[in-house]
């Protein structure tokens, strides 16, 4: 026969295995083809989107992006010349969601990238180090978007890769392609 206590035990194994696999079904809202809203910013990239199948924890959401660049150089008299492309430059910022903003396991995000370091130290693309070379404008092609819940215990990954860079404003959908995991 089972006593109170094993059976109030039994019931929070069974409570907490159930929080669990509810807060690992962690996708964006609005089904298998969803996507998040990107707004090229020029020297950042903006995400928005939509999280369902959440847990009732903190949450920390992240945008990876990467770019190409466009660049100026300057020479000491303060001319500019147009600078060879820097290679491929990433950016990203975050978003910390308390655990009081998740309603029903859903949460709104609007996360913005940071601009790259600008100056380039040492002018790469520059005639030689004495120039100032700075970026202009950054070209993304793709962009990751991770969500840990807690921060640390990553519950999804958004990859998506823009069919053609982006130019500034906002990207349309169909030029976007993800994939989640």
């Amino acid at each position: 026969m089972m006593t109170r206590r094993m059976l109030t035990a039994i019931l929070g194994c069974v409570l907490t295995a159930t929080i669990t696999s509810l807060a690992s079904s962690v996708h964006l809202k609005g089904g298998a083809n969803a996507q998040p809203n990107f707004v090229d910013k020029g020297l950042t990239l903006n995400a928005a989107a939509s999280l369902s199948g959440l847990g009732n924890e903190d949450l920390l959401v992240t945008l990876t992006a990467t770019a190409a660049a466009t660049s100026t150089c300057t020479n000491q008299g303060g001319n500019q010349a147009p600078g060879q492309n820097p290679a491929e430059v990433t950016v990203s910022g975050s978003q910390s969601i308390p655990a009081a903003e998740i309603k029903n396991g859903n949460v709104a995000f609007n996360v913005t990238t940071e601009g790259p370091v600008t100056p380039i130290p040492g002018a790469p693309g520059c005639p030689n180090p004495n120039w100032r070379q700075d970026i202009t404008d950054l070209s993304f092609t793709t962009a990751t978007i991770t969500v840990e819940q807690p921060a640390g215990t990553l519950v999804l990954t958004v990859n998506c890769t823009f069919a053609a860079p982006t130019t500034n404003g906002a990207v349309s959908g169909r030029s976007v392609s993800c994939t989640s995991s």
